[in-house]
């Protein structure tokens, strides 16, 4: 019987190997989602693979960031936003599944402070809010990362902007803005399930829902792999424990 030779040995080899390859790939999640959603579904997953053969990847970062990765190509199965521009950005790039889009959650725009450092605050637009605190007040990027939209929104209804705004710090995400405060840099505007997991902070004021556009998380699937859909399937069954970390649920009626 001949003996095979290398050449044929090497093609069988590579062969199994990409074999190899795309199952592991196909044992793969990877997720883009928005920064504030990070301990949540941090949580989820390892729930998630503890029952199933999948390993779940995150990138977690802005909303607007992400979006624009996802546009060039990035390989994310599934993408959370933290509001509709950036799904709906997406969206009008044919990069989302649109029919398999659902708004997630909710949340709640807060005033926060480091610890032992709050102030009184009126909802008035008489109200000194820059002479109400020294220093400056940290949020995401008011023209691109949804908290800082949503508060710029928000002070701009309470006729408190135009005094504020050389103030305001912008940060790259909701999580950046929360570490300053943390850290005792400025006071901050966030999500309340943000503010929630700093011990090193307090909420000044919880803003009316009237003030700003819904605070909504809308998720889409990126790809149509079997994980992406079984593993969405599973976050959107998740209520209870987005609840438990504050987020608002919503009906998808």
């Amino acid at each position: 019987m001949p003996t095979p030779s290398f050449h044929f040995l090497s093609c069988i080899a590579v062969f199994f190997l990409l074999l190899t390859s795309n199952a592991c790939l196909a044992s793969e999640v990877t997720v883009y989602a928005a920064a504030s959603l990070t301990n949540v579904l941090s949580e989820l997953a390892k729930t998630y693979e503890a029952s199933h053969d999948v390993k779940v990847k995150f990138s977690f970062a802005s909303s607007g960031a992400l979006a624009k990765q996802i546009e060039a190509g990035a390989p994310a199965d599934l993408f959370i936003s933290a509001d509709n521009k950036w799904m709906d950005y997406l969206d009008g790039k044919g990069k989302i599944d649109k029919s398999s889009r659902v708004n997630l959650v909710g949340n709640t725009l807060v005033l926060i402070a480091p610890k032992g450092k709050g102030f009184p605050v009126r909802l008035e637009k008489d109200f000194d809010f820059a002479g109400a605190f020294k220093g400056k007040l940290c949020t995401g990027q008011t023209e691109s990362v949804p908290v800082g939209v949503y508060a710029k929104e928000t002070l701009t209804k309470l006729g408190w902007w135009e005094a504020i705004k050389d103030k305001v710090v912008g940060t790259d995400d909701v999580r950046a803005a929360l570490d300053l405060v943390s850290r005792g840099e400025c006071i901050g505007i966030v999500y309340e399930t943000d503010a929630r997991l700093s011990s090193k902070v307090e909420t000044v004021i919880i803003f009316p829902n009237e003030l700003h556009a819904s605070i909504v998380y809308p998720a889409a699937l990126v790809t149509q792999t079997a994980n992406a859909k079984a593993f969405f399937e599973f976050v959107k069954s998740s209520g209870k424990v987005f609840a438990s970390y504050g987020f608002k649920l919503l009906s998808r009626e």
